[in-house]
């Protein structure tokens, strides 16, 4: 299995509710960061791929909380791509602290038309750039 694509981010104070711990809702602002780096990685920029005429949207995602981050905690976003499909991708999504897995999670993405925003195949060199980080038999 290749390695993860790793983002590493800080939690700010405006991210934790009046508990102390992350709002959950922010972990969702967090895949979208680590999709977007990963994305920038290893296909380019994401407006690049919009003014050729296709974007990416959402279409699933699930988490799955196991231990709380903290104001200040040093995250690792570790992403992978777990499935290239013809029109989709699914991407998994781990929030790490140190070595300990805080919160599993998975975003599918599914390509459209930006004239139509009709859902179309991934183009090629969309799929090539993202076998970088897809695990075995998504490449």
């Amino acid at each position: 299995m290749p390695a993860p694509f790793v983002h590493e981010l800080r939690v700010r104070y405006g991210e934790c509710d009046p508990q102390g711990i992350v709002f959950n809702a922010n972990y969702l602002l967090y895949f979208d960061v680590a999709f977007t780096e990963l994305w920038r990685a290893s296909v380019g920029p994401w407006q690049e791929m919009v003014e050729k005429g296709f974007d990416a949207v959402v279409a699933d995602a699930k988490l799955s909380f196991r231990v709380p981050a903290r104001f200040d905690d040093q995250l690792q976003l570790r992403a992978r791509i777990t499935r290239l499909g013809t029109s989709a991708i699914t991407t998994a999504i781990d929030v790490v602290r140190e070595d300990e897995l805080l919160v599993a999670g998975e975003l599918r993405h599914v390509c459209v038309a930006t004239d139509t925003w009709r859902k179309t195949e991934l183009p090629d060199w969309v799929r090539e750039g993202l076998t970088r980080y897809a695990v075995a038999g998504q490449r």
